[in-house]
């Protein structure tokens, strides 16, 4: 690419220099590791009636808050630690929010004492997919990624049938804030759909 020219990016990513830096490096890239992919779940569930950006630009506070995302160690936190969470400026401070990913973490621990993987929960999910009108797949990323369908037109739902399932999967185990728009957010970021507009250069 020319030094002169400029990159086309996804039109979301276009307005905010942060945007621009996770969209260019990090959204829509596979994720594969159990406790990346549960830390990126936390993340998406506190941008619940919110914005992305607004997470993004609290996402170093969030790690440090929650101990780099350490399932082990989020699992232990008690309601002294959630009262100091609910007073750090840093974060969001949703109650129902912070509960939620002590639960979260709590049922991540459990499900590894049961040699289950979360990352293998997950990406199962999607690899066991039936066909769907929605989503075809799209092996140039991995034989899990999916392109959805009708993005070629700008038509990129806010949720699909299999983000639906994932969400069913994730409450039956307990998960809170993981209804299937936010699970769909999650998808695209974690690379398990590829939703980069047509002429985006990372399409």
């Amino acid at each position: 690419m020319p030094a002169n020219s400029v990159k086309s990016r996804c039109a979301w990513a276009e307005s905010d220099p942060l945007l621009r830096e996770y969209h260019d490096t990090e959204w829509g890239v596979l994720v594969r590791d159990s406790r990346a992919l549960w830390e990126l779940l936390m993340l998406e569930g506190f941008q619940a009636g919110l914005s992305w950006i607004a997470v993004l630009r609290k996402r170093e506070a969030f790690r440090k808050a929650f101990k780099g995302f350490d399932p082990a160690k989020v699992a232990r936190f008690g309601s002294s630690d959630i009262e100091k969470l609910l007073q750090n400026q840093g974060i969001i401070r949703s109650r129902a929010k912070i509960e939620a990913t002590i639960q979260a973490a709590r049922i991540y621990i459990d499900m590894q004492k049961s040699s289950e993987d979360f990352a293998k929960f997950l990406w199962g999910i999607v690899g066991n997919r039936n066909a769907e009108a929605v989503n075809v797949p799209f092996p140039a990323e991995g034989p899990e990624t999916l392109r959805t369908a009708g993005l070629e037109t700008g038509a990129t739902p806010a949720q699909t049938p299999l983000a639906q399932e994932m969400s069913k999967q994730l409450k039956k185990r307990g998960f809170k804030f993981v209804g299937p728009v936010i699970v769909y957010a999650f998808m695209q970021a974690a690379g398990m759909v590829n939703d980069h507009d047509p002429t985006c250069f990372r399409r």
